[in-house]
């Protein structure tokens, strides 16, 4: 067997085991009852080139070796348990049947989230996997990189199929000059490549965030506006008073993208001198209406769009198939302090300010900016006021246009707050409406709202109908669900018998669905102890 058809396609080599070597015979060997040896030779050689992480070359001076890990070593138990989740491969089921067996590789960012709040290093015989993993899922790869640590980059500069490790890694994992030495410091800000600029001042606006502002002034005039609209953006971090004067000439710059960041990041900022232009324009536009018996809200929208309103941040273009003035109203309303309203609107509470009744349709357009603002300023009073009672008709809240409105205005509350609420909406509006709002809530879910999906789930069960239509909710319990809730689920998992009208099997589906949601929930608690050692 020559080398060129030892290194042969992993994935020819797998189909020809799958189909068999007497009817697909290794194109490097006779048929016969050598083929499977020859077969098994050919795999095995592959596999170890796989596992090395390090393509075939030709010869040339070895690597410096990787940095150490100075983190500790997982639990053996843990260890194992990490294979198991990596080699694990969703999908070689038929049909849309998934069985009673976990779903390990969606219990993998779970694992990972637990091995690195406790500090743990990665094995060194799992990088490859562990890379391949992340490689395939983007969500999977700032927890993998992180518990990965230094050797992954070291692998990633290798194997072209990491360089994703490098790019996803602030200055491609490039160490950072000792930010006590100015010189070194403003050798990479002037000398660096892009990458590595830009970790280099993230990295200082974490610790000090004036001197990150004033390395960033030194160049500005000079930088790409694409570099610009980068560098910008790390101001997010630590963003203060302090901060306004250089945003406030950033809104003259050239680049519409850059102009429009700045404003963003001025609107973040209350007191601010383009949160109080914004609030003198928007309030203008909105005032109560006291010729009716009953106080309301009359809207009178922006006729134009001036220069003025253009350099803080107004986008004079609507969206097709939006009116302009709309736009440019729902602009100024989400870029002003939500205490403005208070103080305009006769000292109402938010609750009773979004309560008002508004005249001429523009209740929706009005209230989907005031949700805006809400998630923009973190601000959890005006988020409950929008969101209103979970039970409402309306299946959410008076201001929220959509599930994902509501997702992002429960965002802003408490980790118990947003349980609860969910909680009171699945009770009262079931689950079909759910999925997005059960992903902004924390995991472990919160006793109330996990009783509130099982429950849900009975009903549905009870109901006769298949469960593939809630098939991403009980995903969703397998992973957030507390473990603890395991063994109040032991009743559920019996097949129910079937009324006239239910559909045909579906209670033996739902009961494999309910022993596959407590395996999980089990083998959840079981990571979480190996995790723990000993």
């Amino acid at each position: 067997m020559n080398s060129t058809s030892a290194s042969g396609d992993w994935e020819d080599l797998v189909t020809t085991a799958l189909l068999g070597t007497d009817r697909r015979t290794p194109p490097w060997c006779a048929p016969g009852q050598d083929a499977p040896v020859a077969l098994l030779d050919a795999a095995a050689v592959e596999t170890v080139r796989r596992r090395a992480g390090l393509r075939p070359a030709r010869a040339a001076e070895r690597p410096e070796p990787a940095v150490p890990d100075p983190r500790p070593a997982l639990p053996v138990a843990a260890a194992r348990r990490l294979v198991m989740l990596l080699t694990d491969r969703p999908g070689t089921g038929g049909g849309g049947r998934r069985g009673t067996s976990p779903d390990l590789m969606e219990l993998l960012p779970q694992w990972l989230a637990a091995a690195n709040a406790r500090g743990f290093g990665a094995p060194v015989q799992v990088l490859p996997a562990l890379l391949d993993a992340a490689r395939g899922r983007t969500d999977l790869r700032p927890a993998a990189l992180e518990f990965a640590g230094p050797r992954a980059l070291w692998l990633a500069r290798l194997n072209p199929d990491w360089r994703f490790a490098l790019r996803a890694t602030p200055g491609g994992g490039t160490a950072l000059p000792d930010l006590d030495d100015p010189g070194q410091v403003q050798q990479l800000w002037q000398e660096g490549l892009f990458a590595e600029r830009v970790a280099l001042l993230a990295a200082i606006r974490a610790q000090r965030p004036v001197v990150a502002r004033e390395l960033l002034v030194t160049t500005w005039a000079t930088e790409r506006a694409e570099d610009r609209l980068m560098f910008l953006d790390s101001l997010r971090t630590g963003l203060t008073a302090e901060d306004e004067p250089f945003l406030e000439q950033a809104l003259a710059d050239r680049s519409r993208n850059v102009r429009a960041t700045a404003a963003e990041l001025l609107s973040a900022l209350p007191d601010s001198a383009l949160a109080a232009r914004m609030a003198v324009r928007a309030a203008a536009c909105v005032a109560v209406d006291r010729t009716r018996d009953e106080p309301g809200l009359v809207v009178e929208a922006p006729h134009e769009c001036d220069p003025g309103m253009e350099r803080d941040g107004v986008v004079a273009k609507a969206p097709a198939g939006r009116g302009e003035r709309s736009w440019w109203l729902g602009q100024l309303v989400e870029a002003t302090p939500l205490g403005t309203w208070e103080r305009r609107l006769g000292g109402r509470t938010p609750r009773e300010i979004v309560a008002l009744a508004v005249a001429d349709d523009w209740r929706s357009e009005l209230h989907a900016a005031w949700c805006r603002a809400a998630v923009r300023q973190r601000n959890a009073e005006w988020s409950r006021a929008l969101l209103g009672s979970p039970s409402a008709p309306e299946a959410g809240g008076p201001g929220a246009v959509s599930l994902a409105e509501r997702a992002k205005l429960l965002s802003t509350l408490g980790g118990g707050e947003r349980a609860e609420w969910v909680a009171g909406f699945i009770a009262a509006q079931g689950l079909s409406e759910a999925f997005q709002l059960l992903g902004v809530c924390a995991v472990p879910w919160a006793a109330p709202l996990g009783r509130a999906v099982v429950d849900s789930l009975n009903i549905a069960r009870d109901a006769g109908s298949y469960p593939w239509s809630f098939s991403g909710v009980m995903g969703l319990a397998e992973r957030c669900l507390d473990p603890a809730e395991a063994s109040r689920l032991d009743g559920l998992l019996a097949v129910p018998d079937e009324s006239e009208d239910a559909a045909p099997g579906a209670g033996g589906y739902w009961a494999e669905a309910f022993q596959r949601l407590v395996t999980t929930l089990r083998l959840r608690a079981a990571m979480a102890r190996e995790l723990e050692g000993p």
